[in-house]
């Protein structure tokens, strides 16, 4: 339950405005004085089958309120850790898209993530589908070296398909085309996927580590993570069909045999252990196909968690 001390108001989460997390609106983007920063991408052409991921980013805001607690944070008992305590969060609102121009609405998106990360806040981006991962990783070219890291069902490697380049399925090939990105872990990758044999042969060769879920469960939590170079720039892109959709179905390609919350929950945990994440997306939620809403609350709630592991991680 949020409570507002200077209004007196309860705030209650079904109440007012759905910013992520309740958190406050900052529509000046030349203005963001944060340690996270919230950005929209409601942008779904990339999709090549179910489309529905536009209404993503403000389903998973509205399920956020769930968790906007309003007294200063989130105590976890198993953790003995008051999480989000002390973080302050502003909601930048959406970037501009313009109805099938890719280019102009993916541009509109990148400098939605270069303006977070001039002002030296933590950008999360909610898609929206994949190929908004594209202008995400390329507003990082003037930051430095980071590692990628990927949690999806598929592997996002598709080089050109039907002349598209900017697509949901080529986010990770555009990725490791860029200098800036010095490797990729693509973990959930299972089933039958867009990408051919050559494809994963190209992923490799060009540095990407593939874990499937099966794979995942049998290595152990520390073992994959130890796979993934440490102490380094992670950029964390979470695709919501790499959950199984048994509790994420509202996804336009959703794959049988995913993870399950604790699963990712404890990775990404030890991943603000390992580095220092300087940027997320999580994309691929689409509401239309889940009327109970556990799909949004699943992608509200993991951002949230990971969010506050982040900043208790000493890495911050």
């Amino acid at each position: 339950m949020a409570h507002d001390p200077q209004s007196g108001r309860l705030n209650l989460p079904f109440v007012g405005i759905s910013t992520f997390g309740k958190s406050p609106y900052q529509p000046d983007w030349s203005a963001i004085d944060a340690d996270v920063a919230i950005l929209g991408a409601p942008f779904d052409f990339g999709t090549q089958w179910r489309a529905g991921a536009r209404f993503g980013p403000r389903s998973i805001r509205e399920a956020s309120t769930l968790f906007s607690f309003g007294h200063g944070g989130a105590y976890d008992h198993e953790d003995d850790v008051t999480y989000l305590e002390g973080v302050r969060m502003l909601d930048i609102g959406d970037a501009d898209i313009v109805h099938t121009d890719t280019e102009t609405s993916h541009a509109n998106i990148e400098a939605g993530v270069r303006a977070i990360l001039a002002a030296g806040a933590l950008p999360v981006v909610l898609g929206g589908d994949h190929s908004v991962n594209i202008p995400c990783i390329r507003a990082f070219a003037d930051q430095g070296p980071i590692h990628i890291v990927q949690i999806d069902a598929h592997l996002d490697f598709v080089d050109v398909r039907h002349g598209v380049r900017h697509g949901h399925g080529n986010p990770m090939r555009r990725a490791a085309e860029q200098d800036h990105v010095t490797g990729l872990t693509q973990l959930g990758i299972r089933n039958v996927s867009s990408t051919t044999k050559e494809g994963y042969d190209a992923a490799r060769a060009m540095g990407a580590g593939i874990l499937s879920v099966r794979q995942v469960r049998a290595l152990g939590i520390d073992a994959v993570l130890a796979r993934i170079p440490e102490g380094v720039n992670y950029y964390v892109t979470l695709d919501i069909d790499g959950f199984d959709p048994s509790i994420a179905p509202g996804t336009g390609t959703p794959s049988h045999g995913g993870f399950i919350y604790y699963e990712v929950l404890e990775l990404l945990a030890g991943l603000a252990r390992r580095g220092r994440v300087t940027g997320i997306d999580l994309v691929e939620v689409a509401p239309d196909y889940d009327h109970t809403g556990t799909t949004a609350i699943l992608a509200a709630q993991i951002l949230l968690n990971f969010i506050g592991r982040i900043f208790a991680s000493p890495t911050r």
